[in-house]
């Protein structure tokens, strides 16, 4: 087929989108139709086409039988009702987002979402989008394919890892309360005790008491001192856990931590931006402890933007010499507490019902690898947490 200045799809009378030229139909309608329907009717997974409004252009027969609709129904129709409810507020939002900044967050690298059917019923689908700009008119082509049975079972495999890992961490929780109220009693009756026998010995205060008062306030201090250095060395025992560490890369783990951050979730999920640059090296980690503080981060960005507009997280990576840089913000309300606490404080929640552990684990876990995480209220209007990890100097960059 020679080249042709095209102008974009052409909805036909009978709703057969064809190609169309500057100077009209390439070619003629009869030949171009065949091949357009052959394409529409042939390609193995369910094919969409937009353009940059939303508008569905085109909808193959796979597509059809996905979803349950006619291509003649749902020709012109908005592509977010085939979305679920907490993507399909914000669809033509990403797609102004993408049109004014021009990051990609699926075009070329495909995601998992939920897809609504026409029977109502929700399903996880794997979807892959291209994009074209034709005469100036951009149109998204969307590949979108079931995954209902490989996501049942990953999720159920998820799911049965997530009860594990809060059992132990229940269990552990359990173990160490137990231990630190056996340890913490007798410190605790000490003070309770000498502070009591200091108030009722200055109730007859000469010079004789007021030295036993003195040594009564001397002996709590020691006693207070003493239950501080117990807590101290159980925070130790917790974070003294070897680490593995290995060469991580960043674009997967980030992912990986984004998608698990979203599991549980309900109400409006956030849209996260990754901007990680293009063969942006290894960092050296324990993997695990690393996307544990990431999803403690993102997770609690989430709740935080439950009533934001548009909410959005970024994670970002910048390299500084022999260190990673990495930052995650959020378009929320920040943190909101007194002058003198910190959002790393244990026990210390903004949350309804929240334990306020999730911030002081992270610490733990770059103390442990030799680093510290940082607050700082983000420029985009929320929160911003940032920390940094050394680089796999000894590992090329990658691709």
């Amino acid at each position: 087929m020679p080249n042709a200045h095209y102008k974009g799809w052409l909805m036909t009378d009978d709703q057969h989108p064809v190609l169309q030229d500057s100077n009209g139909l390439y070619g003629d309608r009869k030949s171009l139709e065949p091949l357009m329907r052959s394409i529409l009717a042939s390609v193995p997974d369910a094919m969409i086409v937009i353009n940059a409004s939303g508008q569905i252009l085109a909808f193959s027969a796979a597509a059809e039988r996905l979803f349950g609709y006619t291509a003649k129904d749902i020709a012109g129709k908005n592509v977010s009702i085939l979305m679920d409810d907490n993507h399909r507020t914000h669809h033509d939002q990403y797609i102004d987002n993408y049109l004014i900044t021009g990051e990609k967050q699926i075009i070329g690298i495909g995601r998992i979402v939920e897809a609504r059917l026409a029977d109502g019923r929700v399903i996880p689908v794997e979807l892959k989008i291209g994009e074209a700009e034709i005469d100036g008119e951009r149109l998204f082509t969307g590949y979108i394919r079931d995954i209902s049975e490989k996501q049942a079972n990953a999720l159920r495999l998820n799911e049965m890892q997530v009860e594990l890992a809060n059992f132990s961490r229940l269990s552990a929780v359990g173990t160490m309360a137990s231990a630190m109220a056996h340890e913490l009693n007798q410190p605790l009756t000490a003070v309770a005790n000498y502070l009591e026998a200091a108030r009722d010995l200055l109730n007859n205060a000469d010079a004789d008491t007021l030295a036993f008062v003195q040594e009564a306030l001397d002996a709590a201090a020691n006693q207070s001192i003493r239950a501080g250095q117990i807590v101290r060395r159980l925070r130790d025992y917790v974070s003294r856990g070897e680490l593995d560490m290995r060469p991580v890369s960043l674009p997967e783990l980030i992912e990986d931590a984004a998608s698990l951050a979203k599991v549980g979730i309900e109400g409006q999920l956030a849209r996260v931006i990754a901007r990680v640059p293009d063969g942006f090296p290894r960092v050296l980690a324990d993997r695990l402890q690393l996307r544990q503080v990431i999803v403690n981060l993102v997770r609690n960005a989430i709740e935080a933007l439950s009533d934001t507009h548009n909410p959005q997280i970024w994670i970002s990576a910048e390299r500084n010499e022999d260190l990673a840089i990495i930052t995650v913000e959020d378009n929320g309300p920040g943190f909101a507490s007194g002058e003198d606490a910190s959002p790393f404080d244990a026990f210390n929640s903004t949350k309804p019902g929240g334990m306020g552990l999730g911030l002081s684990i992270c610490q733990t876990i770059m103390d442990a690898h030799g680093t510290v995480i940082q607050y700082a209220p983000s420029d985009k209007g929320g929160a911003a947490f940032k920390f940094t990890l050394r680089l796999d100097e000894g590992a090329q960059e990658d691709a």
